[in-house]
Parts: C-alpha cells; structure tokens; sequence
C-alpha cells in the first residue's frame, strides 16, 4: 500500500502550502500608549496631514488591489471592520475642521459616499421594453489619498515631544461622466472619517501586503504608530479655522506645511540647553 510522506503541515496551513500557520498578526494587540496627565503637557498642536498613496512609500496602504489571504488594503480592512465588527464611521463634510467625530453615519449612507449607486437599465420583453434596477456596488480602489488628524504635544514628566493620531478620513478620487464624459478632470472627495483609537485594535490584527516578500510581520497599526508613512501638513490648529490652501498656494503652501512641521520639532529642541 502506497502512504503519503508526513509533511510538519499544519491542518489550518495545507491548503495555503505553507509549513506553518499565519498567527502573528491574529494574536497581535495594540501596544497601550503611555498615560499622560493633563497637568504634565506644556505644549500641544493639532495638525491635518494628508497621505498620497500614489507616492510609493505609501503603496503599502493602498495594495493589495484585491485581498489577498488574511492581507487587505487599508480602505478594504475599514470596510469590513464598519459592515462586519461595529466600527463607527462619521459624516465627513467640506469644513469639518474640529467636527470630524459628530454625525454617525449609516451603512446604506457609507456605501452611498463611497460611489454605490444604482443603474437603471432598459430591456426587451414581450410588449416592448420594460425597466430594471441594477446596483452598482463601490470601488474601494478609488481612495487614492487619506486625511490624518494628530496631536503633537509635550510632556514634561516624559521630557518628550509625542504625537497622538485622532483619526483619518479616506479621500475617494473618481469621474463624474455627467459632467466629465471625457474623464479629462477627476473629482475629489471626503468619504468618512474613522476615530483611530476605535480602529487600533482592528488595525493590529491586520497585516499588511509587501510586494517583496510573502512574509510580514507588519500591520496597519505598525504603519502608524511607528510613522512608515510619507505625508504633508495641509493645516494647523489655528482661531481662523482656515486650512494652508486658503492663504498659500502651489509650491508656497508645501513650503508652508515644511515650515509648520520644523516649528513644531524646534519647541523640543528650544527646551534644551546645550
């Protein structure tokens, strides 16, 4: 009788052909921040950065197109965090500045600002034509950009200059063939925003996808916390509520973003003597 090789497979791995099973990012926690007082932070600033996923450090956030295994792109982990694991997705408006976090929105209402629709088409009965519905579902592929609000701030009884991310809203880039048939100018437009300590415990069960090996010991959560990340700063706290674009344009406003970024390091760097 003819008997098949022991292999050190396990029964959860087989099917994958892998030797081993894929554990890490499923028993991984998000590491708890240190706990600050309020009577311990000398100084703090809210800044909103922006993510291009065209940039290619950001690729990571974008790839993979389709899941692949237990490994999704940032927006399809999102997804199935608010339809399938309670995550809160709120109104995301043209000047939310402060307001991010007030309006809940709906799943039907998610599915609608991310581009579902419906199509009505015609078709051939007996008596002629006769109209039907067809939904249209989302392209999660079209979130191109990702908006990040944080608190940078300085804590004394640390002596360190920290940031807290408050949460990001995905930036869905698309055509309107009403008024753009020729797709010649894409529009841009804010989806939701997501309160990032709520999603931190998903994030850190998501691994994320490299092109360069089928092994990561990274998640989303890594990406961020420990700022793999390339971005600008489009706006800074600030009594007008006004974002850089308002005041400076083109090359004038990332020169701006730089300078808010470098003020911001050089607090820490003005407490010191040396």
């Amino acid at each position: 009788m003819f008997l098949l090789p022991k292999t050190n497979f396990s029964q959860n791995s087989t099917v994958m052909g892998l030797p081993y099973e894929e554990i890490h990012s499923k028993n991984d926690v998000a590491m708890p921040y240190q706990y600050v007082r309020e009577a311990d932070v000398m100084w703090s600033k809210i800044v909103w950065r922006r993510i291009e996923l065209k940039e290619k450090k950001n690729h990571i956030l974008y790839e993979p197109i389709r899941p692949i295994g237990e490994k999704k792109s940032l927006i399809d982990v999102i997804l199935d965090g608010i339809e399938n694991k309670g995550l809160t997705a709120y109104k995301a408006t043209i000047s939310d500045a402060g307001k991010e976090f007030d309006l809940i929105l709906k799943q039907d209402e998610v599915n609608n600002v991310m581009g579902a629709k419906e199509e009505i088409l015609l078709i051939a009965v007996l008596e002629g034509y006769d109209t039907v519905t067809v939904p249209q579902p989302y392209v999660s592929e079209e979130i191109t950009s990702y908006l990040v609000k944080e608190l940078w701030f300085f804590d004394k009884q640390r002596s360190v200059l920290d940031v807290r991310i408050i949460g990001f809203c995905p930036v869905r880039e698309f055509f309107d063939d009403d008024i753009d048939p020729d797709h010649l100018m894409p529009r841009y437009s804010k989806v939701f925003w997501i309160h990032y300590p709520e999603i931190r415990s998903l994030l850190a069960k998501s691994p994320v996808y490299s092109a360069n090996t089928d092994v990561s010991n990274l998640t989303y959560d890594d990406i961020f916390q420990k700022r793999y990340f390339s971005s600008f700063i489009y706006m800074e706290s600030n009594p007008y509520n006004r974002t850089i674009g308002n005041y400076e344009i083109g090359l004038e406003a990332l020169l701006e973003g730089e300078r808010i970024k470098k003020k911001i390091f050089q607090y820490e760097q003005d407490l010191w003597e040396y």
